[in-house]
């Protein structure tokens, strides 16, 4: 089967392990599949697949949890396995839905893709040992709701979603870290170290791809994407910033300079 086309099926798996499992398998057989990057694809499901639980409610009504307690670090884990079942999804969404893109666009993607994949039986493995399971507890669709506002421009799509929501976690994952560290829970800071070091790499494949866009189309990379956050309704990011991360992640001082530029200050510390 061709390799979009995959991809299409495996988004729309509901079960979180048979969607790992297909994805995975796709990325192992992906160089040897034939690519149809033309073909305009037409779901015959409802997108994305996902289990009935966690249920979805608004960003506002997910509780957050003290890390002192093992119910509240089974909380945080949950909400970053719900980001990385959710990165699952937006990996192959960027797989079937964009014609017209250089075979190395699909192979990267489908890549993330397999990479969420592992990430998210990592901290599903580390939420059992800690009593709970996927969907034990209410979780919000944020990155979701970007994919479907940036559904008909790819480069829309590398903008808001690699570059600036999942971005985010470069920024918030060493200090989650420091909160589970001082609560003794190792295993959990070793899980987000494998991915803070491999969301580089896929924010990096999100900013190769959108300035590989901008040039294309001869679009100035930031007054592009401070044009697509008004007109998508982006979030505006809070300070402060992981710089080095980002840096790595290929963001380029001019663009980390109108980032801070434009950040929303951060809330004062209670």
């Amino acid at each position: 089967m061709e390799l979009r086309t995959q991809a299409l099926a495996a988004l729309a798996v509901n079960d979180p392990d048979r969607k790992c499992q297909a994805t995975q398998a796709l990325q192992a057989a992906a160089a040897g599949l034939p690519l149809d990057a033309a073909a305009a694809l037409v779901p015959a499901d409802a997108l994305p697949g996902r289990p009935a639980r966690p249920r979805l409610v608004a960003p506002g009504q997910v509780p957050r949890r003290p890390t002192s307690t093992i119910a509240g670090r089974a909380a945080l884990m949950h909400a970053v396995a719900h980001i990385e079942f959710n990165a699952i999804n937006l990996a192959l969404d960027a797989v079937w839905r964009f014609p017209g893109m250089p075979a190395a666009y699909y192979l990267e993607w489908v890549g993330v893709a397999a990479e969420e994949a592992g990430h998210f039986l990592l901290v599903r493995e580390h939420l059992r040992r800690l009593g709970h399971d996927y969907g034990d507890f209410d979780a919000h669709d944020g990155l979701w709701t970007m994919v479907e506002r940036t559904a008909d421009d790819v480069t829309a799509r590398m903008a808001l979603v690699p570059r600036t929501m999942e971005a985010r976690g470069l920024d918030v994952t060493p200090p989650m870290q420091a909160r589970l560290a001082q609560a003794g829970d190792d295993a959990a800071v070793a899980v987000l170290d494998i991915i803070l070091r491999d969301e580089v790499g896929h924010v990096a494949i999100g900013n190769h791809w959108y300035h590989w866009l901008c040039a294309r189309d001869g679009l100035d990379p930031i007054a592009h994407a401070d044009a697509l956050v008004v007109r998508h309704r982006a979030p505006r990011l809070k300070g402060p910033f992981n710089l080095e991360a980002r840096r790595r992640a290929g963001f380029s001082a001019d663009e980390l300079r109108a980032l801070q530029a434009a950040a929303q200050p951060s809330p004062p510390a209670r």
